[in-house]
């Protein structure tokens, strides 16, 4: 069985209910007709013998016979005895002829005859509280046994039409039934190899098939969202290790163009080696927050040692571009329940892009705000417009500020910001300063 299909096995079982209910209803009405038909026999039978016991009658102390029945053209016909003698017996076989005679004399009872396919019935005679003799009615079984046989094979036949009917209509409508799962299936696999935006959407559950639909259209969404954070993952690693990994390799071809002194030899792997426990540290910042996001335990941190740290990773750029960040302690000790490797890189993409659009200073500010930790990025650049506020957080959007330029970055960096901060139940986001003019970025971790 395991091996067929649904429609097949639903099929089997269908007609299985279905022989089991017609053999009951054919077993049932048979049997019911057979008490019927025995029960209308012995009815008849018994019948005939007191109509003919009716018509008997005494003259001059003899026992006589009305008008007997003519059992030529007759089923049913009787036999009177007085005593042992026969009165009046009609034209039956040599068989039922002795079983009559059998009756005679004895109590009331019925007798079939086998042979001839007749039925007997005896009932005394008893005049003024004396017997005087034995009233015999028989009737032939013959067309009871045709109408029997004729039941029995009509409704053999009606039930082996039932089933035939039966299953063809279920085969009908198991596959008219199974056809749109069949299809959603196959849609639904489709879909999950090439696109996963298509979806059944039939709206709120209401049966099987609008279950399964939902059902699907979760998994999809699931898959989709597995896709994305995939895809995702794979950029903002490929960004995060950009940097390191092109200081690495210009470090060590520049230490490889020509022969150096052990000093200089001393500097460049002094800067591979910073550029690899960068790198060590991105990726272990990125791991952290995928278990995070997975349920995993966290870390804690002092809120100002992550500010410098992540000030320091930005270094050259600051160098580069010649802004210079101003770091405010915060009044008392903060710490942050989140790793310090993790907060690190979501504060860096945050004073990165400050470094980018400011002009010549960035301000980094702590404080603490009910059970969160608050760092605040000023710089003094163009600033966000409000319309791109929450635009500037997708990934690969730039804003109109930045442009798309040789120093706007890929456009992940601020996308990763919120995501690992909203992993560990933080936000980054952008507002104005107060003062006017100028960017200003919020980020919210969870506070100790």
């Amino acid at each position: 069985m395991s091996r067929l299909g649904i429609r097949t096995r639903l099929l089997l079982v269908v007609l299985a209910a279905i022989v089991v209910a017609v053999a009951g209803l054919v077993a049932g009405f048979n049997l019911v007709l057979e008490r019927t038909l025995d029960h209308n026999s012995r009815d008849l039978v018994h019948s005939r013998a007191i109509a003919q016991l009716n018509s008997l009658r005494i003259e001059h102390g003899r026992l006589r016979t009305g008008e007997a029945p003519d059992g030529r053209g007759s089923d049913t016909y009787a036999w009177v005895f007085r005593g042992r003698r026969a009165l009046e017996r009609p034209r039956a076989g040599a068989t039922v002829e002795r079983a009559a005679r059998g009756l005679s004399g004895g109590p009331r009872r019925y007798r079939d005859v086998p042979p001839a396919d007749t039925r007997l019935y005896a009932e005394p005679i008893v005049i003024g509280g004396k017997r005087v003799g034995t009233v015999v009615a028989a009737v032939s079984l013959e067309p009871y046994e045709e109408t029997r046989r004729t039941a029995l094979i009509a409704s053999l036949v009606l039930g082996g039409l039932v089933l035939v009917l039966v299953g063809a209509a279920a085969w009908w409508l198991l596959g008219a039934a199974l056809r749109p799962v069949v299809r959603m299936t196959r849609q639904a696999a489709a879909w999950s190899e090439q696109d996963l935006d298509h979806r059944f959407a039939l709206g709120a559950p209401h049966d099987e098939l609008t279950e399964l639909a939902a059902t699907l259209d979760g998994l999809l969404d699931r898959l989709a969202a597995s896709l994305r954070h995939e895809r995702r993952f794979s950029a903002e690693l490929s960004h995060e290790l950009r940097t390191p990994l092109a200081r690495v390799l210009a470090e060590s071809e520049l230490a490889l163009r020509r022969n150096r002194s052990g000093d200089d030899y001393r500097d460049a792997l002094g800067v591979i080696h910073r550029s690899a426990d960068q790198l060590s540290r991105i990726v272990d910042a990125l791991v952290a927050a995928a278990r995070y996001e997975a349920g995993g335990e966290r870390g804690t941190a002092d809120a100002a040692a992550v500010a410098e740290g992540a000030a320091a990773a930005c270094l050259p750029l600051a160098k580069e571009r010649q802004v210079k960040l101003e770091i405010e302690p915060p009044e008392r000790s903060l710490r942050i329940g989140v790793d310090a490797d993790l907060a690190e890189r979501i504060l860096q993409p945050v004073i990165e892009n400050a470094y980018r659009h400011g002009s010549s200073r960035v301000r980094l500010a702590l404080d603490r705000e009910d059970s969160s930790v608050v760092y605040a990025i000023e710089d003094d650049g163009p600033g966000v417009p409000e319309e791109e506020k929450d635009r500037i957080f997708e990934p690969g959007v730039w804003g109109s500020a930045g442009g798309r330029n040789g120093d706007a970055g890929a456009g992940l960096g601020l996308s990763l910001a919120r995501r690992l901060a909203r992993s560990v139940a933080g936000d980054v986001y952008a507002e104005t300063p107060a003062a006017g003019g100028g960017g200003r970025f919020v980020i919210r971790l969870p506070g100790v």
